[in-house]
């Protein structure tokens, strides 16, 4: 899914300038990336609070426009107002599309209701990380990993080697030689 963000630039700054905007409606941003100066500017808050609740925003690369110039960014941060539903401050990179890019990505468990462990066994598989940190350039980013816990059985442990990077992705834990544990599997043994 591809998503565009207008910007506008702000030159006043400080937390008088930030409440201002918010009661206009904008959040306060920062562009920042290689070769160029961090850049204040404003987005939208109702566009950027509902596109912030899709778990796809937060590992796709976004168009965000700002005086007529489109660049290719992705969230980088954000901070929330603590009982408010309200974006206080957002934090975007620029991208370049040829270098490889370290993010997080969600990880999602598929086929455990038809594994053995929770079939038969009364048991259920926990995850130990819900993210898993991985390096890829910009367009082989996936919206999320996937581990199949298909043929899991009580007592399995499930580690990062268990999960299928699509071509282009590896994890930065198992190229440090260093093979997380991501998945417990809890059931009565037979």
């Amino acid at each position: 899914m591809s998503y565009e963000i207008q910007a506008t630039s702000r030159d006043a700054q400080g937390t008088g300038a930030s409440r201002r905007l918010r009661r206009e409606g904008q959040i306060p941003a920062v562009l920042y990336g290689e070769g160029q100066e961090p850049t204040t500017i404003a987005v939208d808050h109702k566009t950027m609070y509902y596109a912030l609740e899709k778990e796809s925003f937060h590992t796709a690369l976004i168009k965000l426009t700002l005086n007529g110039k489109t660049q290719d960014v992705i969230v980088r941060d954000f901070q929330m107002h603590p009982y408010r539903q309200q974006v206080q401050h957002i934090d975007f990179q620029v991208v370049d599309a040829n270098k490889p890019l370290r993010i997080k990505v969600p990880l999602h468990i598929v086929n455990a209701e038809t594994s053995q462990a929770v079939k038969l066994q009364g048991g259920r598989v926990s995850l130990l990380n819900t993210t898993v940190e991985v390096v890829a350039l910009p367009k082989d980013i996936p919206a999320a990993l996937q581990l199949d816990c298909g043929n899991v059985v009580a007592g399995d442990i499930l580690h990062l080697s268990d999960i299928k990077f699509p071509e282009g992705v590896q994890s930065v834990a198992l190229k440090r030689q260093s093979d997380l544990a991501v998945a417990t599997v809890t059931g009565k043994k037979r």
